[in-house]
C-alpha cells in the first residue's frame, strides 16, 4: 500500500473534496492552443489532474471529443489518441447513459430548455453532485439553474 507523505496528508484533510464534471468544451479547448481561453481550459484540467480530484463525465464526452477534434483537424488517428488520453486518466469515471439518467436529462432539457448534450452533462453533475465546467455559456447559464456552473477560468481561482 502507497504512503502519503505528511504533508500531502495534511493537505488532503484541510482540502474540501473537489469533484467536476468536465464539459467536452473544455476538453477540445484546452487541446488546441489556437483556440481563445485554450491556456485557462488546459490549466484547469492539469489542476483537476494533478489534485487527482474526481472527474465525473458522462461516456458521451468521449464521441464529443473524438467528433470535434478530427473535424477540426482531419486527423482520425489524433482524434482517437486523445480520447484515449482522457479515458485513461485514473480520476476520470465515465457514466453510461442509463435510461434513469437519460430519463433525469430529458426532464432538465424540458424544464431549463437545455440542449440534449447539455442536459446529458447537467444530469450526471446533478447525479453526482459535481461542479459542471464548461466553455458553453448557454449550457452555464441555464444548468445553473439545477447544478454549480463554472468557466474553467473560474474553476482555477
Amino acid at each position: 500500500m502507497a504512503r502519503r507523505s505528511a504533508r500531502a496528508t495534511a493537505r488532503a484533510r484541510h482540502a474540501p473534496e473537489r469533484r467536476y464534471s468536465v464539459d467536452a468544451s473544455v476538453f477540445v479547448n484546452a487541446f488546441n492552443p489556437h483556440e481563445t481561453g485554450h491556456a485557462a481550459s488546459l490549466g484547469a484540467l492539469t489542476a483537476i489532474h494533478e489534485r487527482g480530484d474526481p472527474i465525473i463525465v458522462p461516456a458521451l464526452l468521449l464521441t464529443e471529443v473524438a467528433s470535434a477534434v478530427a473535424r477540426a483537424n482531419d486527423d482520425t488517428a489524433g482524434a482517437m489518441e486523445y480520447v484515449d488520453a482522457i479515458a485513461g486518466l485514473p480520476n476520470v469515471t465515465l457514466v453510461t447513459l442509463t435510461p434513469a439518467v437519460a430519463r433525469q436529462a430529458a426532464d432538465l432539457a424540458a424544464t431549463h430548455r437545455l440542449r440534449e448534450a447539455d442536459a446529458v452533462y447537467v444530469a450526471v453533475s446533478l447525479r453526482y453532485g459535481t461542479v459542471l465546467v464548461t466553455r458553453d455559456d448557454e449550457q452555464r447559464k441555464r444548468g445553473a439553474a439545477a447544478v454549480t456552473c463554472r468557466t474553467p477560468e473560474e474553476a482555477l481561482a
